[in-house]
């Protein structure tokens, strides 16, 4: 499958030769000239790179950089930064900012692959470390906190991944219901256990025929029962 490239530029004709130069190489890109268009669609579908210009119509690159390494979402995802602005600051504020790289215009189209190239694989290096194969076909990935089943996305809530994560994370323990709204939200949210039950009901809608492995301890809770459990984390 083609790697997946965004790219927030709100220079038209900048945009489409980078989709040019890019499609070439061999990335599935996405061109965006405001943030506020690639936020929506981020929201739907993660990249495996970003690269964003810190001037934007409608957002500063920087805070938009800022905001998305502080959403859990999306801190996973590599961004390069693209700018006209070479002064030192501007490239140490952005790396501080949670950037894998800083690249000033004008710059040549080979050095962006390679620089590209590099964030990748850096990227897929960490990523297979961060994969929780549960049965043969269901994964969990928590660079993007996401779920696929024979490769496909599970259409998961955030809550819904989480319980699925803390279960499974101690196969066979019996996790009560008020463990699992403390791990969820602790103090921050006031919520009865029973809504633990809905999320509950709702994961094993979604993971079909492995809903088996989430069971039903009465009077105490729930636990997540492997059978075989390959764990790929390290």
């Amino acid at each position: 499958m083609k790697q997946s490239i965004y790219l927030v530029e709100d220079e038209t004709d900048i945009l489409e030769l980078l989709i040019l130069k890019l499609s070439a190489a061999g990335y599935r890109c996405r061109g965006f000239e405001k943030a506020s268009a690639m936020l929506e669609k981020l929201d739907q579908e993660l990249p495996d790179l970003l690269l964003l210009d810190l001037m934007l119509p409608d957002m500063d690159g920087m805070e938009l950089c800022r905001l998305i390494k502080s959403d859990p979402k999306f801190s996973s995802l590599p961004i390069i930064m693209l700018t006209a602005r070479i002064d030192l600051q501007d490239r140490v504020k952005g790396l501080d900012y949670g950037a894998d790289d800083y690249i000033t215009k004008p710059f040549e189209g080979e050095e962006l692959l390679a620089r590209i190239r590099a964030v990748l694989r850096r990227s897929l290096s960490q990523k297979d470390k961060n994969i929780l194969i549960l049965k043969p076909a269901l994964k969990l990935d928590f660079n993007r906190f996401e779920a696929f089943i024979d490769d496909k996305r599970i259409d998961l809530t955030l809550t819904e991944f989480k319980i699925l994560q803390i279960i499974s994370s101690r196969p066979g323990w019996v996790f009560s219901r008020s463990q699992l709204l403390d791990q969820l939200w602790g103090t921050d949210k006031i919520v009865v256990e029973r809504t633990i039950d809905v999320h509950i009901k709702n994961l094993r809608d979604k993971i079909g025929n492995y809903a088996a492995s989430i069971k039903n301890v009465r009077g105490l809770g729930y636990k997540y029962d492997p059978g075989d459990l390959t764990n790929a984390q390290s």
